[in-house]
């Protein structure tokens, strides 16, 4: 096998240089969107929310998984679905973190426990056509 030439092997180590740059470049990015994901307050409110144990074993309790959905289905739609049931607080579709797509089930988090309770008789509905 003959030695490559040195233009040719500058050339390589050059696309390496640049490669290396990209990659650092990204994983700048990748930081700063992680860091805004996980810092960003909610809306209304001034700062980031800490919840505690309690808090959050509470906000579960007034909360249901919602499956079998469809995947354009937008927090908007899922709002105006549930809102006969109680005050809804939050709306969660959570995504794929690689491809951004939704996975197809929902969280929806009520005010008032009693909601969810209300909420359970909306179990066989279809909600853009599928139950």
């Amino acid at each position: 096998m003959a030695p490559l030439r040195t233009p040719e092997l500058e050339a390589i180590k050059a696309r390496v240089r640049e490669m290396e740059e990209e990659a650092e470049k990204l994983k700048e990015l990748q930081n700063e969107v992680e860091k805004h994901l996980n810092m960003s307050p909610p809306p209304g409110n001034a700062g980031p929310v800490m919840m505690s144990l309690e808090e959050k074993m509470e906000a579960d309790a007034r909360s249901i998984y919602v499956g079998n959905e469809d995947y354009g289905a937008t927090a908007e739609e899922l709002e105006a679905h549930f809102h006969g049931c109680g005050s809804v607080n939050r709306v969660t579709i959570p995504c794929d973190k690689f491809s951004g797509h939704p996975k197809g089930f929902e969280y929806i988090e009520f005010s008032d426990k009693e909601s969810v309770r209300t909420s359970l008789a909306l179990d066989e509905p279809l909600f853009r056509g599928r139950q």
